[in-house]
């Protein structure tokens, strides 16, 4: 009889209240998860609308996904009458922790956030960044490959690329190209301007608007200098400057007109 009693009280005191404490953590994990799931669904829907990039509406949706699920979890540790306050902090201090220990690696995917939704430049675009000249191959959260003239795959951490300046090579479809030429002091002036501006002019890729433009910029210690200044289309830059280059020097020596060396005069006087 007496343990009969006991069992009652047993049941009653504790396997009736664990029993229902257990049911309703596992429900609440179990509809937790469902509605886990449904938002996640939705915030990638709205993600999707705001054309952010996919990769980044992966990565943010597996985090909210983990965010979620750890409520769920504490939600329902907290049925069973575990401490959550306790695992809260210690969860915290955690996080703390491992912020300062990964707080280059942090700092990388900040960067690698924001260059993804504010798109400075894009997979294909030839930029200067981080002290790197190259074509983008790949933006990944935490660093962005760039492939050099070369062919070299250069990897740069995005908080390097942020955090400085970022030029945009190709963002533009035309591009100015500035040359610098030299003649000689005795040479003559309209001569030169008018080869220089034939060889732009006789290039069916110098494009006629804007037009290029000779102008003498500099009276030199060696030579009297002259910039010419054509436009391409961007993907022309460097062909166009290179045959420039090669036909401007050709026309120079055809027609007579010096190209000088550096020089200086040393005047000696003699002891009397």
């Amino acid at each position: 009889m007496l343990l009969g009693i006991d069992m009652e009280n047993i049941i009653a005191m504790y396997v009736v209240p664990w029993s229902i404490n257990i049911g309703l953590a596992l429900a609440i994990v179990i509809v937790g998860r469902l509605i886990t799931k449904v938002l996640v669904k939705v915030l990638k829907r709205l993600l999707v609308n705001a054309k952010i990039e996919a990769m980044l509406i992966e990565f943010i949706a597996s985090i909210a996904k983990a965010m979620l699920l750890l409520f769920v979890v504490i939600a329902a540790l907290d049925m069973l009458g575990v401490n959550t306050t306790s695992l809260i902090a210690l969860l915290g201090a955690a996080g703390l922790a491992v912020g300062l220990a990964l707080q280059g690696s942090l700092q990388n995917f900040a960067s690698g956030v924001l260059l993804i939704i504010f798109r400075p430049f894009h997979v294909g675009d030839t930029i200067e960044a981080g002290g790197i000249i190259g074509k983008v191959e790949k933006i990944t959260i935490f660093n962005t490959i760039i492939l050099s003239a070369d062919n070299r795959e250069i990897i740069v951490p995005n908080g390097t690329i942020y955090g400085g300046t970022i030029t945009n090579i190709s963002a533009r479809d035309t591009r100015r190209i500035d040359m610098v030429f030299g003649i000689g002091y005795g040479d003559d002036i309209k001569k030169a301007k008018n080869i220089l501006m034939e060889a732009m002019t006789s290039d069916e890729r110098v494009l006629k608007d804007p037009a290029p433009k000779v102008a003498l910029s500099e009276l030199a210690d060696s030579s009297v200098n002259f910039v010419a200044r054509p436009w391409v289309k961007t993907d022309d830059y460097w062909a166009v400057k290179w045959d420039l280059t090669e036909k401007i020097k050709q026309d120079f020596d055809a027609q007579g007109v010096s190209i000088p060396f550096p020089q200086m005069d040393v005047h000696m006087d003699q002891a009397a």
